[in-house]
């Protein structure tokens, strides 16, 4: 009855259906821990954010990786801004998209060391040699308020993708970039400004991170749950098509053989 399923039509479907479910399984499964991270990093965030602010020295100092348990906590620092060795980091977007540059300035810290902080987004120069116009930042001793963040790196010190760029120009946010820029020791990671926003508006400071968007990965799992228990519902479905169309041939064919020959004159 089921004789057609060794037919290599049928053998190849059965094939692509038993290596279909797994891996639709399997799909469902890494969304879902792509939901979970989510879930995870979002009450990360929110506890961080909600900490109360600690002096940067006592989370990171010199050569120090900023772990993740640490993203986004809210920290201050007291100093003196070092505009002299000021840089941008080159293609960064605005709030709105916009491409342009994020403003990295050292700030020397009162008693010893130096933060790299991230004052914001401004503008791209005209060409890509120039450096584009960089409001100051508030002169003499001050307390900024940021969130603290780990270094951008591409699995090396950094130190080589300055190579070929225009002075005072990067491409990462990176503590061991800037140590070799400086010429002395800074702390590891760097701080993400927030207070005192400039007064105009610009640089623009950088949006705080989304704790409240768990996104779609929960729904992508369940649809893809969905798929592997239609796959072997479809298979039966074709299955059954297959029997029901095979039986009526068969009966017709029948009804054919044993039809009376017509009578001849």
């Amino acid at each position: 009855m089921y004789r057609f399923l060794l037919t290599r039509q049928w053998v190849i479907l059965t094939l692509i259906v038993l290596v279909l479910i797994p891996t639709m399984v399997e799909l469902g499964f890494w969304q879902l821990h792509r939901h979970e991270h989510r879930v995870e990093q979002n009450a990360l965030i929110t506890k961080n954010l909600e900490a109360a602010p600690v002096p940067v020295s006592r989370l990171t100092s010199p050569g120090h990786t900023v772990p993740r348990s640490d993203y986004w906590r809210t920290v201050t620092a007291t100093g003196t801004f070092d505009t002299e060795h000021e840089v941008v980091v080159r293609r960064r977007t605005s709030r709105d998209e916009h491409i342009g540059v994020l403003v990295l300035t050292p700030l020397d810290l009162k008693g010893g060391g130096t933060v790299v902080v991230n004052r914001g987004w401004v503008p791209a120069a005209a060409t890509q040699e120039a450096f584009p116009e960089v409001p100051a930042p508030p002169r003499g001793e001050v307390t900024v308020t940021g969130r603290l963040k780990a270094d951008e790196t591409t699995g090396a010190s950094g130190i080589k993708d300055l190579a070929g760029l225009p002075d005072r120009q990067v491409m990462l946010i990176n503590s061991a970039q800037q140590a070799h820029l400086l010429g002395r020791p800074v702390l590891g990671g760097y701080l993400e400004l927030t207070d005192p926003a400039p007064a105009d508006g610009s640089p623009e400071t950088i949006a705080a991170p989304d704790d409240g968007s768990i996104g779609p990965h929960m729904a992508y799992a369940v649809q893809w749950w969905l798929f592997a228990a239609g796959v072997p519902v479809g298979w039966v479905i074709l299955l059954r098509r297959e029997k029901r169309d095979r039986e009526e041939q068969a009966a017709k064919e029948s009804e054919s053989a044993g039809a009376p020959e017509p009578a001849t004159a």
